[in-house]
């Protein structure tokens, strides 16, 4: 097993700690919404507050979806401070960086390759499609549609 370093990886942990926060901060502001939809009883601010500055009603749905944010973030930075998970990340940047990128002119080269090859295989397919079609439509009716 390998020694955990706190200072190796710590661009791919950080990344990777916001892309999720971001992620849980978008599922608490949905469920956020859905709640404020479906259930009366969370849709009254609760005793008229509302929060200074910005003026957002201290409503049921607002206060359960900020403590769900709040205990994701904790659980969330707990977890990727543990050493698996810390020398995976360490590991996944070390890989990316073997990586060897496309330069523009392969990429366009590639994509029309994939273009072209799309397009014989949809004329391919619509043609079959119309030959069986027609073979079908002389056997059930006999040929004199």
């Amino acid at each position: 097993m390998k020694a955990y370093k706190p200072d190796q990886g710590r661009m791919t942990r950080m990344a990777s700690f916001w892309s999720l926060a971001l992620l849980l901060l978008f599922g608490c502001y949905f469920l956020h919404t859905v709640l404020l939809s479906y259930v009366d009883a969370l849709k009254e601010p609760l005793g008229g507050i509302s929060i200074p500055i910005v003026s957002i009603p201290l409503t049921g749905s607002f206060l359960l979806c900020s403590l769900l944010f709040v205990g994701g973030i904790t659980a969330l930075f707990g977890w990727m401070q543990r050493p698996k998970v810390a020398d995976f990340l360490i590991d996944v940047e070390a890989e990316l960086r073997k990586v060897t990128w496309p330069t523009g002119q392969e990429v366009v080269n590639a994509s029309i390759v994939v273009v072209i090859t799309v397009v014989v295989l949809m004329a391919f397919l619509a043609g079959s499609d119309f030959l069986i079609g027609q073979v079908v439509e002389r056997l059930i009716f006999g040929g004199g549609v």
